[in-house]
């Protein structure tokens, strides 16, 4: 299994580079691929120039959003011989210990954060035909085209958008 930090978001909402925001003393960026490298035998991180792990550019370009990031992390999958990519955003900050069982076999995504998920890499051409087609660009869209489960985590998944989402999710795992 690869897995794919998506990191190429312009963090408007946050005001700063997200990926550098740091929680529990590390960089968002550090915890999403320390997170990953747990489960998967190769982690990139796609949407930056820098980080602490291979980075790939989005496909077919820039500015496509998660789907362009996780469009090159398939594409790169595909290659390399992975049957599946586990994908998180950079901020996701708490995932929960057994996140692969939860999801179980690809395709699946985490129904309130879709970025989250298990995506088979035969699901690159899929992925292609929406990029480069007039539908709809989202995660959703590539969920309903190739069948994937959405799955509900306990608690939720912590979307952090702004500095203030960043200090509740701070606050709140304190108080555990």
């Amino acid at each position: 299994m690869l897995g794919v930090v998506l990191a190429g978001g312009q963090a408007r909402r946050f005001g700063s580079d997200k990926a550098l925001a740091l929680f529990e003393g590390e960089t968002l960026l550090d915890r999403a691929v320390a997170r990953l490298a747990g489960w998967c035998e190769r982690v990139v991180v796609v949407g930056r120039a820098h980080a602490p792990v291979e980075t790939l550019a989005d496909w077919p370009r820039s500015g496509m959003g998660p789907l362009g990031g996780l469009a090159a992390a398939l594409r790169l999958a595909g290659e390399g011989g992975y049957a599946a990519v586990l994908s998180c955003g950079v901020d996701a900050a708490l995932l929960p210990d057994d996140l692969p069982a939860r999801l179980g076999a690809a395709p699946a995504y985490v129904a309130d954060q879709p970025v989250i998920g298990l995506w088979p890499a035969t699901a690159a051409a899929a992925l292609e035909a929406i990029l480069l087609g007039p539908g709809r660009h989202s995660m959703k869209a590539l969920a309903a085209a190739i069948g994937a489960r959405a799955v509900d985590l306990p608690g939720g998944s912590a979307n952090i958008n702004t500095q203030a989402d960043l200090a509740k999710l701070e606050q709140r795992f304190r108080r555990r």
